[in-house]
């Protein structure tokens, strides 16, 4: 004859209980998280494959973030080149007035103003640092600040302190851009004008004030033809600046694309279904209500109230 123990009827009924207590508790887990599980122990064999889509997010989210900071650099990098561009287009102005003009009576204060303006664009700065100082970012690029100071200098050389090392960034897998310029690359060509048409001033031939002698004329000439090809050589590296933040942006799309891809991949291993949460959780706390009652009701039938 099979006996039926008071313990054990007792002991069924908890752990049903206590199964329908846990089952809520993952669903309700589900439905507050809406991710299956909140480690990766909780994905089981999925773990792996969402340790690798983790990575590859971890890593093409670095490339982005770099790229985002290069972008930058490059916006700031083209203002400054803009200004030593439209500093040499000014001296070229300036010159070309006074060959037409005969006269230059506001030659001299006119190419310091321009020379201060291309000094400026040659010292200005990005986050904090030099953007033409190579990796010696602290320490102005330009040691000068008349054109009294590069006339007396001993070599236009001198006059920079920038190192050797240019800006490099690595973008992508396999691709890295050097996007950095140094200060001599961009200021010597017109720094020597300058230099030489200040000495000039100073000499015997000068003054370069007033009306023009042919000899004035035709060294002025000369400097005119000189800031020509100055001109050119920045608008050079304007465009290869505007060339790099291109490709620094369609870049940036690519791994935006790719960024994008991974998430889907890792959400459809990862988010909870929310209606069969729902579902589950509302199953479960049933299973409670009535796991609970079955427990209440065998206080009723114990074999000692039969015995009493």
């Amino acid at each position: 004859m099979t006996r039926v123990a008071t313990f054990g009827n007792y002991e069924s009924a908890l752990l049903d209980l206590m199964k329908a207590q846990t089952r809520a508790a993952e669903a309700q887990e589900r439905v507050s998280t809406q991710k299956n599980a909140t480690d990766l122990t909780g994905f089981g064999r999925q773990s792996e494959t969402l340790t690798a889509l983790k990575g590859s997010q971890s890593r093409i989210q670095g490339f982005i973030d770099t790229a985002e900071a290069v972008s930058a650099r490059l916006t700031t990098q083209d203002l400054a080149m803009g200004q030593i561009s439209d500093g040499v287009a000014g001296l070229r102005e300036a010159v070309g007035n006074v060959l037409a003009t005969d006269s230059a009576i506001s030659l001299m204060q006119d190419l310091d103003g321009y020379f201060q303006s291309i000094r400026g664009g040659l010292t200005m700065r990005h986050q904090g640092g030099y953007l033409f100082s190579g990796a010696s970012t602290g320490k102005t690029p330009v040691n000068i600040d008349t054109l009294g100071e590069l006339a007396a200098a001993p070599t236009v050389a001198s006059v920079f302190d920038n190192d050797t090392l240019k800006t490099a960034s690595r973008v992508a897998e396999g691709t890295t851009l050097e996007t950095g310029f140094l200060a001599d690359e961009l200021g010597t060509e017109v720094f020597e004008i300058l230099r030489d048409i200040q000495l000039y001033h100073q000499s015997a031939s000068g003054p370069l004030t007033g009306k023009m002698s042919e000899a004035q004329k035709a060294f002025l000439t000369t400097q005119f033809q000189r800031l020509e090809q100055a001109a050119t050589g920045v608008t050079d590296k304007m465009a290869k600046t505007g060339s790099m933040a291109n490709q620094v942006e369609s870049i940036t799309k690519s791994h935006t694309a790719q960024l994008n891809s991974l998430e889907e991949l890792v959400s459809n291993r990862t988010d909870a279904d929310m209606a069969a949460a729902l579902t589950d959780l509302q199953l479960s706390q049933v299973a409670i209500q009535a796991s609970a009652q079955v427990v209440s009701q065998l206080r009723t039938v114990s074999l000692l109230n039969y015995l009493s």
